[in-house]
């Protein structure tokens, strides 16, 4: 059973826990106040996003560049960008750039179906976009989202890879190496663990990542301190979604390794929002360290695209 289908059935259990967001003047969302909320993240506030405004629906990766430009990667081909706009440090607006389809090696549109269905995203130094697909496990190399999309040597052992729960984590570690995990796809020292890599193309080498139970990984992002950030889901009939945020020590991402790492947010209804968040993203600005996640609406008129902000104290 697909989540989309799933998530028809809670609707019935599962309300609104956040209150109405102001809409701006312009731009593509809805500014969301800050949430309160205690430890190792102060929030920024957020984004009820207008998927028709910004260009994309059922938004799964999340890249933010030094310029606060926000790039977005949907499960139906789509890509977007948008300018983040902070006022006194919190989230302000969202004004779109532009967004397009996603285009395979010889620049046709990919099709919306098993073959399009784009769930992480990471950016090369040299700005070479990564995009990893489920259904149809592999990753593609885009020099510009506009432009055509060429192979790139997947993690060896992908293939064997649960349909619906293939590469959802794709992170640029700040060493250059990249880390990937499965969503579902079970370990070969655990069935209780998720299959990951470290390295890249050509030198990909296997670990594992210990969910949360119940939970699964559904991104990774790179932290300036050599760790990374994972976030992971949770989907049950009678509460809907919920997910946790775990941080991994640097140092610990070497071949073989068992990841892990302390919880740094729990998104359960009170206060974050209990929506589908597929991804996230951090970057460096004027001296903070920033973390973003954004959930997949699923397309569905009773979830929504939501854009957190947050800052990180080390």
């Amino acid at each position: 059973m697909s989540r989309r289908t799933a998530l028809l059935a809670a609707l019935a259990t599962t309300g609104c826990i956040y209150g109405s967001p102001t809409p701006p003047p312009g731009g593509a969302a809805a500014v969301m106040p800050p949430l309160p909320i205690a430890g190792a993240l102060r929030s920024l506030g957020g984004f009820d996003i207008d998927n028709a405004s910004l260009g994309a629906g059922g938004l799964s990766g999340l890249h933010i560049d030094a310029d606060l430009v926000v790039t977005f990667i949907d499960d139906r081909t789509r890509w977007a960008q948008a300018r983040l706009v902070l006022r006194d440090g919190l989230a302000a607006g969202l004004m779109p750039i532009a967004s397009g389809r996603l285009h395979d090696g010889a620049g046709r549109r990919l099709p919306r179906n098993w073959v399009g269905d784009a769930e992480g995203l990471a950016r090369l130094p040299d700005g070479t976009w990564l995009v990893s697909f489920e259904r149809w496990h592999r990753i593609r190399a885009f020099r510009r989202l506009d432009g055509p999309g060429l192979y790139v040597e997947a993690p060896p052992g992908l293939e064997a890879a649960p349909a619906n729960g293939g590469l959802e984590s794709l992170a640029l570690l700040v060493d250059g190496r990249l880390l990937a995990i499965t969503e579902s796809m079970g370990a070969a020292a655990s069935p209780s663990l998720r299959q990951g890599w470290v390295g890249g193309p050509g030198r990909w080498a296997p670990l594992a990542y210990r969910p949360t139970d119940g939970f699964d990984p559904v991104d990774a992002a790179g932290l300036p301190d050599g760790g990374a950030l994972v976030l992971e889901r949770r989907f049950r009939w009678y509460e809907g979604f919920s997910g946790r945020l775990k941080r991994i020590p640097a140092g610990a991402i070497v071949p073989g390794a068992v990841l892990d790492g302390p919880e740094i947010l729990r998104i359960d209804g009170n206060p974050v929002p209990s929506e589908n968040f597929e991804g996230v993203a951090v970057l460096r600005h004027e001296g903070r360290t920033l973390v973003a996640i954004v959930a997949d609406d699923n397309h569905m008129p009773h979830q929504r695209s939501l854009l957190l902000l947050f800052e990180m104290g080390f």
